[in-house]
């Protein structure tokens, strides 16, 4: 696996080698040493996965204090775009983001570390989104931040009148309200 740093400190992009022949394709999700050696350790708990349809965006969450969660990302099938915001004040990146495309045919994988909001957007008729957490869900911690607050800046590549969101992210904070990382 190739794990590629980006623009925020502790958030990468690890893309695979995946083996393809007439039977299909092979690769390697996850291997905890590589995983260690490249990024730290991380004492992954639980998988979680999701199945969502063309349009839904799920986030921005995240969870405070001691249940926040680090997280490991893909796509099984589908495509969506992912984004993590960088919710730790005292990082140089505050209130910035990443953004990459997360799909079955491109097999990345996204690792977002805690300090950091999450969420999705599906961008195919339908996703299968998994991803490794390093702590339970607690909901008396679960926090978030509105997906549309234009201070993020995220450039969302679908008309807003197309997202479908749950009726708990329409009301969530915006960025200067939400709870932050030391």
């Amino acid at each position: 696996m190739e794990y590629k740093k980006t623009a925020i400190e502790g958030v990468y992009i690890i893309e695979p080698r995946v083996f393809n022949d007439a039977r299909g394709y092979f690769f390697e999700a996850w291997k905890q040493q590589e995983f260690e050696e490249n990024i730290g350790p991380v004492r992954f708990i639980q998988d979680n996965e999701s199945k969502s349809s063309y349009g839904v965006l799920r986030g921005l969450h995240y969870q405070k204090g001691a249940f926040s969660q680090s997280k490991l990302v893909r796509v099984i099938k589908g495509r969506v775009l992912d984004v993590a915001v960088d919710l730790r004040r005292s990082s140089a990146t505050f209130g910035k983001h990443v953004m990459v495309e997360l799909s079955e045919e491109n097999k990345r994988q996204f690792f977002i570390p805690r300090g950091f909001a999450h969420g999705f957007l599906v961008l195919s008729d339908e996703a299968v989104f998994t991803y490794k957490v390093d702590n339970v869900y607690a909901p008396q911690a679960e926090a978030g931040i509105r997906w549309n607050d234009p201070e993020l800046g995220i450039s969302w590549p679908i008309d807003p009148s197309q997202v479908l969101t749950s009726d708990k992210d329409l009301i969530l904070p915006l960025f200067r309200d939400a709870e932050y990382f030391e």
